[in-house]
Order: C-alpha cells, then structure tokens, then sequence
C-alpha cells in the first residue's frame, strides 16, 4: 500500500475506551518505536518529504482482556489507496480455495446461496464460491481493487463495511448464508458497528467466519513485528466471546492455522442459531487463562526478549560496520518497517533487498532506505545481510546462495539470532 495522490494525509487519534467492551480500565503494557505507516513506501520524487511517525503501543484492557493499539490512523489514509493483491501472496490464493469448498461441504451451501466477503481485495477467495454457483459480493474500500475485482466478475462495493452498508445489502440481495472476513477483523477501529452489520447481514442460520491473527502466537513466537498500525487488534478467544455475546452473537468454534506465523478462524452465529458451541472455545480459553495474558506480567516478559533480540543483532550489525563492512537488509514489507525502527536499524543499512517488483524502485518508510532487486546482492557484495523478512529466512538464504557461497552472511534476527 503506497499512498496515492488524492487521498488525504494521514490523521491520527487517541481512543480512551477498549474496542471490544468500551472500559476505560486499560494499561499500556508493551511500547514499540514510533512509526511511519508501516507499507507506506515512497517514490524517489518523495524522499525529500518527511513521513510522520505515530504511536506503537499495546494497551491491554483489564475488563475483558483484549490487547490492541489506541493510536488510529484515519482509515482513509491506510485502506483507500491500498495495492496489495491476495493474488500475489505465495500460498493464500490456495489457502482460500481450501477454506471455501471445506465450508461450502460443511455448512452446507447450496447453488444460488449468498456469500459476502468484508475485505475481499482481488475477490480471489469469492470466485471459489462462485464457481459452485453461489451469488457472492464482495466489500473492499480499497477503490482500485475493487474495480479490478468487479471487472473480472466478482461485484465489489467500493467502501468501508458499516450496519448500514449491511442494511442496505440485505434489502437488495436477501440475507447471507455465510460473512467472511480474513485478516481485516483485526484492522477495524469500530468493530461493535461491524458486528452489528453481521448481525444483520446473516439469516438466522448463518455463520460469521473471520481469520485473525493470534496474540498466543504472537507472545510465543515474537512475532512483535506484526505490530503496526493497519493491526489495530491482537485477538484472544474469551474478550472474543464475551464481545459476540454482547452484540447478539456467539462465538461457536475456533481453530488454531498457521497463517500469518499463527492465527485463529473464528466462527459465530446469531444467538440462538442451529449450531453448538464446539469444545475448542472452551479449550482455548483455558489456554489463554494459563498464559496470564490478561495480565500485564507476560508482556513486560515479552518486552524483555525484544530487547534482548535486539541487543544481539545489534552486536553483529556494528562489528561489520566497525571493521568498514557495508551491512543491507533483506525485505520491504509492513513488518520490515517496525523490525527497522524498533531495532534501530535505519542508519546501520544501506539498502533493502526484496523480490517484490512493486516494491523495487521505493524507498522505505521514514528511513528511505532504497529498495532494490536482490540480484544486486552479488554486484554490491555487502559484508552481511540482515533478514528482515525473518519469517522466509530459509528460502531467502537458498534463493541467495551464490552471494552466501561468495562470502556474504545472512543476519537472522529472530526468533533466535543466526548468523548464516
């Protein structure tokens, strides 16, 4: 997502209440670096122009226990000019394909069932329902995609999913049999709205499917650098729960995937709908009660191993630049963007590698670090390469190996620190 021309400047403001129940009772308990917007990377004509930075901290609310950030960039400034295709992300066009016929057969869908997808970018995952004859429509503010998506067959409204939007799509189409909303019931600031529009939106025999990213995960994994601002939560399943209740749903299963380094699929009904409360709610919830994690305490723990991650990288990045080495970096994602600023990287490197074409070309939020191809590795022969994209290492370093076997190394900074 690049910020294009037309669209306002990003504004940024301060919530004083939990997303999920409204309380007040909410305690900072992890303070990342401040960062531009994290997938905001710029033309050369750009560089010259500074690029605010805003808040990176987690607030953990001590009435429900839902973490989340409270500094909200305007999502007009995120979402209107976003450029990211599902299409191009290794893996989640089949992902999608998977999760479609599995709920297409268990539900089950029958042809001429409506299916509406909030978030739906390219409409990659809607075309699987489609093709089984379901009437499918996808919501998606991001105008560029939702024209593209509407093109190649798959109807997109261009805007925001609200109640109303809700309201007005059951009166034209009839109620949905299935809401969908992977990786984005994270990036809504007015999640109860949201809600309100499922609710709405769905027959009384209806399900509410929704991917998110997993704080357990997260702790566990230090994963810390999927903290950014288009995240605005970092779900559990008992706030989850509790929140559904109190907005006429309830949470009725949840699996763990491994999507996005480990994620929930959530799935709800209208109060009183047809189906049981599976048992991995209750499951999982006990888990979550095990890790304290509505507790500040194992956050100040997670905040310590950040730290000490970064100690680490650190130590081998200025030995090189000590003995007159030159150091790059590898990737230019939304994740790079808080690993450089919270790592204190920005001044060490000279440039980012990645084999996005999209990205080749940019220049980094905040830092303007240039982006360029990674074949370039070998003809500027840097001394090391730290591998921002941490979650990829493996397949970095093969694609990589004539610039490792020539006598370059890869940083990995975490979840533990190799040096390759």
């Amino acid at each position: 997502m690049t910020q294009t021309e037309g669209l306002p400047p990003p504004v940024c403001r301060h919530r004083e209440g939990c997303r999920l129940c409204a309380s007040r009772d909410l305690e900072l308990v992890l303070a990342l670096a401040p960062t531009p917007i994290a997938d905001e990377y710029v033309p050369k004509e750009r560089c010259g122009a500074p690029q605010p930075c805003f808040p990176l901290d987690l607030h953990l609310c001590r009435s429900c226990g839902h973490v989340q950030l409270l500094d909200v960039i305007s999502s007009e400034a995120l979402f209107e000019g976003y450029t990211y295709r599902t299409s191009v992300s290794l893996g989640l066009v089949e992902h999608f394909g998977r999760l479609a016929t599995r709920l297409a057969e268990a539900l089950p869908l029958a042809p001429g069932a409506f299916v509406c997808e909030i978030g739906s970018n390219d409409g990659s995952m809607l075309r699987f329902f489609s093709e089984r004859g379901m009437r499918v429509l996808g919501v998606d503010p991001a105008r560029e995609i939702a024209a593209l998506a509407t093109s190649a067959g798959i109807e997109t409204l261009p805007t925001f999913f609200t109640s109303g939007i809700a309201s007005r799509i059951r009166e034209e189409r009839g109620p949905a049999a299935l809401v969908i909303a992977n990786n984005v019931f994270a990036h809504v600031d007015d999640l109860g709205d949201v809600a309100e529009g499922v609710l709405r939106l769905l027959a009384g025999d209806g399900v509410f499917v929704f991917e998110v990213s997993y704080l357990v995960d997260i702790v566990e994994n230090m994963l810390f650098d999927t903290v950014y601002h288009e995240h605005l939560c970092y779900h559990t399943v008992r706030p989850l729960a509790k929140f559904f209740a109190r907005h006429g749903m309830e949470l009725i299963d949840v699996e763990r995937i491994p999507q996005k380094g480990g994620s929930i699929r959530g799935t709800a009904q209208p109060r009183g709908g047809p189906r049981p409360v599976g048992p991995a709610v209750a499951a999982l919830s006990a888990l979550e009660a095990g890790l304290r994690l509505e507790q500040p305490a194992p956050f100040r723990a997670f905040a310590a191993r950040i730290d000490e991650a970064k100690r680490r990288c650190l130590k081998e990045v200025d030995a090189r630049l000590a003995a007159g080495g030159t150091v790059a970096g590898y990737g230019a994602s939304a994740t790079v963007t808080t690993l450089l600023h919270h790592f204190d990287l920005g001044s060490r490197l000279a440039f980012l590698a990645d084999d996005n074409p999209m990205k080749q070309g940019t220049f980094s939020p905040g830092h303007h670090l240039p982006v360029v191809p990674s074949a370039q590795l070998l003809e500027r022969r840097p001394e090391a390469v730290v591998v921002l994209a941490w979650a990829y290492a493996d397949p970095i370093v093969q694609r990589n190996r004539a610039y490792r076997e020539g006598g370059g190394r890869f940083i990995v900074p975490l979840p533990q620190l190799r040096v390759l």
